[in-house]
């Protein structure tokens, strides 16, 4: 692994958790170049809700290219991009009476964010976005600004301006009811809150930590909102496509968000691709106003297209995440309740499910355990006190319960390690005050 450290650079992250060459994989495993095959309950950070080369997704995708179809089209019409923009009006917004123009600002989610944030202060005139707290958006300037993790934030190298944050869901541990601080500063001339073009957040916020906002609270912000005639942006980029069960995760909340951004397994098969969501009256763009060379990248329009096909034409998948959401929740509530000595709790929705540590080096002790034995996980929060489990949403019951059962090995050995551990400094502790 040499070349890697010599030339790649020190920037790379993963890698650094998980030393080893991958070279294939399939559904939800991964092999290295070893021969040494992994459960992967990292799904590329979520790009890959339908596991790792699904069949008919593949054999989409390597039909097109066969037939020598265009691949590289900027913003040009296609035959791709006709059919993924059918079946996404006939599979995904009819059914759910949702009314959107439908945006490619470029290959990935954070092309989607700085779009959806420009548009909004074109619309409105207003510069300001309100975000919330331990929010995640993207690493580009716009997006991190309405970002919280201060490590990613110190990387900017300039002042992130333009933005103000707020406390999330539960933030206040219910001391301070819903929105209070928000409403308050709206409608104080005094606040120093200039008037917010938009509001930006995610139903669940994954690099946060898995924090799970109430449909309540969703729907208060949304009307916090309309009040204020404020944009209402979800950031569906990692939870969407069905991560949460339904395929946007705000769906089951009753809201309609202003603007939606889409991206990591809106492809299918890990291939770049983006959206960006608006109600028809905001879509007030002029001809190349907002534009990318990798707008219009024609093999993810066709696994998308496969994929919506394949998953989004009845309420079944939706059905099976939930079944299986459940079942991990009470899996992972178990591992927690049989090793109080961690302080572990747990949350999530849908196979977005987290184990939340007292001690933020246990979650990352239990990673490495973890993938020592045959498993990927990451931590998130900001802390990095969670252990995140976002499993392919087409995992079976026999790999779940076998990396559930490499999980719940791993815990049972950091909880014995830090017992351990801390005999030892009592110990030492005992002999030093005697």
């Amino acid at each position: 692994m040499q070349v890697f450290e010599q030339v790649e650079s020190e920037v790379r992250s993963y890698c650094r958790n998980w030393p080893t060459v991958f070279t294939t994989a399939k559904g939800s495993r991964i092999d290295d170049e070893q021969g040494r095959s992994y459960i992967d309950f990292f799904a590329g950070a979520g790009s890959l809700n339908y596991g790792h080369n699904h069949p008919v997704l593949k054999e989409a995708l390597l039909a097109y290219l066969t037939e020598d179809n265009v691949v590289h089209t900027l913003d040009t019409y296609s035959g791709a991009k006709r059919t993924f923009l059918e079946t996404f009006r006939d599979v995904v917004l009819a059914p759910r009476n949702l009314d959107y123009k439908v945006q490619f600002p470029g290959p990935a989610g954070n092309n989607a964010v700085e779009a959806a944030l420009k548009l909004a202060r074109k619309y409105t005139g207003r510069e300001t976005v309100v975000s919330f707290t331990n929010g995640f958006h993207g690493m580009t300037l716009g997006a991190l600004a309405v970002t919280g993790n201060s490590m990613k934030r110190g990387g900017a190298g300039v002042p992130l301006n333009n933005a103000a944050t707020m406390p999330y869901d539960n933030y206040m541990d219910g001391q301070t009811p819903d929105f209070l601080w928000l409403r308050s500063l709206l409608e104080d001339s005094g606040s120093g809150l200039d008037q917010p073009a938009a509001v930006i957040v995610e139903t669940v916020q994954g690099e946060g930590g898995i924090n799970v906002a109430t449909d309540e609270w969703l729907r208060g912000l949304q009307d916090v909102c309309r009040e204020h005639e404020m944009l209402f942006i979800v950031d569906d980029i990692q939870m969407g496509c069905g991560r949460t069960g339904p395929f946007f995760s705000f769906e089951r909340a009753g809201i309609y968000p202003d603007v939606v951004t889409l991206s990591k397994s809106l492809s299918g098969m890990g291939l770049p691709f983006a959206l960006t969501l608006m109600k028809p009256h905001l879509d007030v763009w002029e001809p190349g106003e907002h534009n990318g060379t990798f707008r219009g990248f024609a093999p993810a329009f066709v696994t998308a297209t496969a994929a919506l096909e394949t998953f989004w034409r009845n309420d079944d998948f939706t059905a099976g995440v939930d079944r299986d959401g459940a079942w991990l929740d009470e899996e992972l509530a178990d591992i927690a309740a049989s090793h109080a000595e961690l302080g572990i709790t747990t949350r999530g929705r849908g196979l977005a499910r987290g184990m939340v540590f007292e001690d933020p080096e246990h979650a990352g002790q239990v990673c490495q355990e973890a993938f020592a034995n045959g498993l990927l996980m990451e931590t998130s929060g900001a802390q990095d006190e969670v252990v995140k489990f976002l499993p392919p949403l087409t995992t079976t019951r026999a790999d779940f319960e076998e990396g559930v059962s490499i999980v719940r090995e791993a815990v049972a050995v950091v909880e014995k390690n830090a017992v351990e551990k801390d005999t030892a400094a009592n110990g030492a502790l005992g002999k030093a005050t005697a």
